[in-house]
């Protein structure tokens, strides 16, 4: 089974966050919603959506032998500089790339979180139009798509992405007739 885990920290943009874990989920991942906060699993989204964590990042940390198959990264402000501010998540992104595992980023956090990591280093990225300027080391790269993948990479510009990039975490976790089933079956021809 796909294990994939998702960073919640408050702030974090709401429907960049879930639309990954719904889709994630019908294509039989399991998927682990983590707290960035230091003792609540309840996190506060951008809007004032509650979200309640699986677990807290801590106790995954501590728990975990394996590194998962991807992580996602939710935008939103200031979700995105919470993240940044968190070295274990940092950490745990930096040894994702180094094991080629799925980093998925969008919104804000790849222009402010990844660019505290290694994850854009050689890659092609995009990110909320105007935020690839928090990643002045890595602007070569910056694209204007609406979702970038490079490897085992894949970045989105934002909440109107969310569906299209989840699709994407999706596709490339599982392979194409997967992604066109869940498509299929949320309505898209």
């Amino acid at each position: 089974m796909k294990r994939v885990i998702v960073f919640l920290a408050d702030g974090f943009e709401e429907i960049e966050a879930l639309s990954p874990v719904d889709y994630l989920r019908r294509a039989g991942a399991e998927v682990l919603i983590l707290s960035l906060n230091s003792s609540s699993r309840n996190v506060c989204g951008a809007h004032k959506i509650n979200v309640q964590a699986d677990m807290l990042l801590d106790s995954y940390v501590s728990s975990s032998s394996e590194l998962p198959d991807a992580v996602i990264i939710p935008g939103g402000m200031p979700g995105a500089t919470n993240i940044a501010s968190c070295k274990q998540a940092l950490a745990l992104i930096n040894e994702m790339t180094e094991n080629k595992k799925i980093v998925a980023s969008i919104c804000a956090s790849p222009a402010v979180v990844l660019s505290k990591t290694n994850a854009l280093k050689g890659k092609k990225w995009t990110c909320y139009p105007g935020m690839q300027n928090e990643a002045q080391e890595f602007l070569s790269g910056y694209t204007k798509n609406r979702v970038e993948t490079d490897g085992t990479l894949i970045t989105a510009c934002g909440p109107g992405a969310a569906e299209k990039f989840s699709m994407e975490v999706v596709r490339s976790l599982f392979d194409d007739a997967t992604a066109k089933r869940i498509s299929e079956a949320a309505c898209h021809a």
